[in-house]
């Protein structure tokens, strides 16, 4: 298991650095830092191939409109961590946000797990939940757009 004051460490080092990237492994664990973010895949995509070749179910929840419909007045709510993404605090529990939630400053969106602990994300903005673009349960990556959000 790799000491979370590891990932702080590197993740600082990569801010402050000109690489745009940064993939170690220790003990059989990888971890992957990146600063540019990843794309949204387009819906209607099913996989997606990693730099393994590891293929993976894409991230996207169906919804009633394309993302080339969407206005680009958009906010991108990015994941600032891997791990995976939990719409609700329990398994039992009813999710955070839904399509047509408003949300402010401070409300909760979502929780991502990561090295067996949990971190709950909370909005930095206000507005309209229009997608919320992974499934939950599934893998995300630092970057990976979770919600798009209506500022209006």
């Amino acid at each position: 298991m790799i000491d979370p004051d590891l990932i702080e460490r590197l993740i600082k080092v990569l801010d402050e650095s000109d690489l745009d990237s940064l993939e170690i492994e220790r003990g059989g664990t990888r971890i992957r830092l990146g600063k540019t973010p990843i794309q949204p895949v387009t819906l209607g995509q099913t996989t997606s191939q990693d730099a393994q070749g590891v293929s993976s179910e894409a991230s996207v929840q169906d919804s009633p409109t394309s993302l080339s419909e969407k206005s680009s007045d958009l906010i991108e709510v990015t994941s600032p961590m891997v791990g995976t993404f939990y719409s609700a605090p329990t398994p039992d529990a009813p999710p955070y946000v839904e399509i047509g939630a408003e949300v402010k400053p401070g409300d909760g969106l979502c929780v991502i797990e990561a090295m067996k602990l949990m971190n709950e994300f909370e909005s930095e903005v206000t507005g309209t939940i229009v997608e919320i673009c992974v499934k939950n349960a599934h893998p995300v990556e630092y970057g990976q757009v979770l919600f798009l959000v209506d500022p209006a």
